[in-house]
């Protein structure tokens, strides 16, 4: 099974062995990723904050350092989605208002990651309040699909997947409350993983209006990485994960996993139910148990609406909601106990399956809108669904703080098609490394 593939340029670790074995200096690898990105970016415009001059006057320091001090990812450029702080850099959340915003100190990410030897170019683009499956704001415009530029790459870490997808940057960090990293990935057709909740520490990422203020760890949202493999997502994590994580030792064929196709919320585009079944076939030939349904599944309409709850109080930081209500404190733990019983429910279900396969957004990249695609319609077999119906599938991981890994797993009409595979809480490993088997039976 083909997915479309725009780059050929090495990823995170393939860079760092070459400049481990001397093909090429930190200095030239970070030149040749802001090459790429001033010959591509006039018409994908994903990097909207470059820190062009830092970052080759810390290559040249590096070049000249005579090793890497164990130092996994050496040299490696890289960029970060705009709203993590990097000191001397603005964090805008695509406000205007916020535009000079500038951090005073590096988020814990950035940090973690420059002590692993990478070298941050500059930061990618997010739509308002990181809140849309389009990457476009008044700051920095708008973010198109590498694959189509009349096509969103997806929200709100869009512009950390077109990087990516494109072969600007090996690889990148972005976060998701509502398919954030997921749907860039799958809209984009890279490698995506969203991580257990409270894995990764979100510390310095907080919206301007919170800069300095030590924001908590809000509820549902998490950090992950972006890559073009499986194996750099893996080191991503592990270099910025608040605990250890145990490998998986069971081989797929030994695994029993479980697809959902169909969600009662919002119907599966023929463009995604399409890759999706021809992957289960696929994996069934490889030997791989894969069920279709299952009894030990949670009221998946239920969980959206339940979701879709607590993810609505989560942004708006309890103000009241378009009907003028506001949650009070009995209905905000009155939902913390209802997602403790939806997680339980979920691990009842891995006591039987190892993963659960399922799309990552019910469509394939969307058309470009001027409105957000949550406040409009999504077409779906020609029929307009509404565009909040679409969010189903990424709440079936949130709600439950499950770890999700995107692979690419097929196109339809040009564009690239993903599939999430699901594992129990703090599995995150596991979940990649099932993906990544995965990705060898499609793709062999």
């Amino acid at each position: 099974m083909a997915y479309p593939k725009l780059t050929q340029e090495p990823g995170a670790i393939e860079t760092a062995a070459m400049i481990a074995r001397g093909e090429m200096s930190p200095l030239e690898a970070v030149d040749h990723a802001i090459a790429r990105i001033e010959r591509l970016d006039a018409h994908i415009n994903a990097v909207v904050v470059c820190d062009f001059d830092r970052a080759r006057d810390k290559a040249k320091a590096m070049t000249g350092s005579g090793g890497s001090r164990g130092q996994p990812l050496f040299g490696v450029p890289m960029t970060i989605k705009e709203s993590f702080d990097i000191e001397g850099l603005p964090t805008s959340w695509g406000h205007e208002a916020h535009r000079d915003a500038i951090a005073k100190a590096d988020s814990r990410v950035v940090t973690l990651l420059k002590q692993a030897g990478v070298v941050f170019l500059g930061k990618t683009n997010v739509p308002p309040d990181l809140a849309d499956w389009q990457s476009a704001n008044p700051v920095y415009g708008r973010t198109h699909n590498p694959h189509d530029h009349e096509r969103s790459p997806g929200g709100s870490s869009g512009g950390s997947a077109a990087a990516v997808a494109s072969g600007m940057v090996p690889c990148e960090f972005g976060t998701d409350i509502g398919g954030s990293v997921r749907v860039p990935a799958h809209f984009c057709g890279v490698w995506g993983h969203k991580s257990s909740w409270g894995l990764i520490s979100k510390e310095g990422h907080d919206h301007p209006l919170m800069a300095g203020r030590g924001a908590h760890d809000g509820a549902l949202s998490i950090a992950g990485p972006l890559a073009r493999n499986a194996a750099d997502l893996a080191v991503l994590l592990r270099l910025t994960a608040s605990m250890p994580l145990s490998e998986r030792t069971r081989p797929l064929r030994d695994c029993r996993v479980l697809m959902l196709i169909d969600h009662p919320s919002c119907p599966t585009d023929s463009g995604v139910r399409g890759p999706m079944e021809a992957a289960a076939i696929a994996l069934e030939k490889a030997g791989v148990t894969v069920d279709r349904s299952s009894d030990l599944v949670p009221d998946l309409e239920r969980q959206h609406g339940n979701y879709m709850r607590m993810l609505n109080i989560a942004m708006a930081r309890g103000a009241p909601n378009k009907d003028g209500k506001r949650a009070s404190a009995t209905d905000w733990f009155d939902l913390l106990d209802t997602q403790a019983r939806n997680e339980m429910a979920w691990h009842r279900l891995f006591e039987t399956y190892d993963f659960v396969l399922a799309p990552p957004a019910p469509v394939l990249a969307v058309p470009n809108s001027k409105t957000r695609v949550f406040d409009g319609t999504i077409e779906i077999e020609g029929k307009e669904a509404p565009g909040a119906a679409g969010l189903c599938w990424a709440g079936l991981a949130t709600f439950p703080n499950l770890p999700a890994t995107v692979l690419p797993i097929g196109e339809s009409g040009g564009l690239p098609c993903g599939m999430q595979v699901m594992a129990p809480r703090w599995a995150d490993l596991a979940a990649i490394e099932a993906a990544e088997e995965i990705g060898r039976v499609l793709h062999s």
